[in-house]
């Protein structure tokens, strides 16, 4: 959405304070405040006013989805139906005996749902909402690697994480896209977040991107890897969409 230089009517800030954290679970008030073209006073008072209407989690410096807060609970998501089918196009990849490495999002959590109940697999994640998930299938071995738990990101950050990420070697990561571009690659926002994103592309001889199409074409200044670091693209388009076209060339489309 492109912001006029000239100030949005509350309505409408609302409007896009909700889509941006929709896309991406989770906002920053100063961030909100350069986009807007408002005080960081006037994007406090909207967040607090989309709080109290239960549309998002009010936090110290901005905002977060209430169904990225709380996957398990949650009864409405953004683009659910894409989610859905980006979930089942992505355990065409799972494997039995296989041993996987996932991070989190509600994207993340459809393909997690959608695991077959005879799957029989070996599943590392940073994140103790999607361990919670994974637990419910019982044929899975669910490892949660540790740390300090980030609650902008729900996943783990620091040393800890990023030391017993450099242990292991996992057959495939899945994970999901804070900023995509065919020039910059995967990209994220958080310092710390990249740093155990690293870690983990690091552990992993295939590497798995899933994610609604409306995250694409984005870049974010940490760099996480080039386009060729990538084995698999999954979206909820056609691989033949034109929008994947700028990806075809390096990366397998689902």
């Amino acid at each position: 959405m492109d912001v006029p230089v000239t100030s949005l009517f509350k309505n409408e800030r609302h409007a896009f304070i909700i889509k941006e954290i929709s896309l991406h679970n989770k906002v920053l008030s100063s961030e909100l405040s350069q986009k807007l073209n408002v005080s960081e006073d006037t994007i406090r008072r909207d967040l607090a006013e989309l709080a109290d209407a239960g549309e998002l989690i009010k936090v110290h410096g901005g905002a977060l989805s209430k169904s990225y807060h709380y996957p398990i609970q949650q009864n409405k998501t953004y683009a659910h139906e894409a989610k859905k089918a980006i979930g089942k196009k992505a355990i065409q990849l799972l494997r039995t005996g296989a041993n996987i490495l996932i991070g989190t999002g509600t994207t993340m959590l459809e393909l997690v749902r959608q695991i077959p109940e005879d799957l029989e697999a070996t599943f590392f994640t940073v994140s103790p909402l999607m361990a919670l998930e994974l637990a419910t299938h019982p044929l899975l071995t669910v490892i949660l690697i540790g740390g300090k738990l980030d609650m902008s990101s729900q996943i783990n950050i620091g040393e800890k994480p990023i030391s017993e990420l450099a242990e292991i070697k996992v057959d495939i990561c899945f994970l999901g896209a804070y900023g995509l571009d065919a020039k910059d690659g995967l990209t994220e926002k958080d310092w710390a977040v990249a740093q155990v994103k690293k870690a983990m592309l690091r552990a992993a001889r295939q590497l798995a991107i899933i994610t609604i199409s409306e995250k694409l074409d984005s870049s974010l200044p940490m760099k996480l890897c080039p386009l060729s670091g990538i084995d698999y693209l999954i979206t909820e388009l056609s691989p033949q969409d034109p929008k994947l076209a700028a990806y075809s060339t390096e990366i397998a489309l689902l």
